[in-house]
């Protein structure tokens, strides 16, 4: 799991019937960018958490090809 910055938003004109009506958010993770499916709802600026492997893909859903998710919002003090 990792700590990240939503940069914004990704979308594909063409994709695997599986990610139909996925939302896909860019986050940037150190100095990475990691193209994440959206599970919670996230928008640009908001800090979240990122799951990534098997972890993406039980948040995303069993037969969502993802290796990335955005599974939670945190809420900074």
């Amino acid at each position: 799991m990792m700590l990240g910055v939503v940069t914004g938003n990704l979308w594909a004109t063409k994709k695997s019937a599986a990610l139909v009506g996925q939302t896909f958010l860019t986050v940037r993770a150190g100095e990475r960018v990691v193209v994440c499916a959206d599970c919670v709802g996230a928008g640009t600026g908001e800090t979240v958490l990122v799951a990534t492997g098997g972890a993406a893909r039980v948040a995303a859903g069993a037969s969502i090809p993802v290796d990335a998710a955005v599974v939670g919002i945190v809420d900074l003090p």
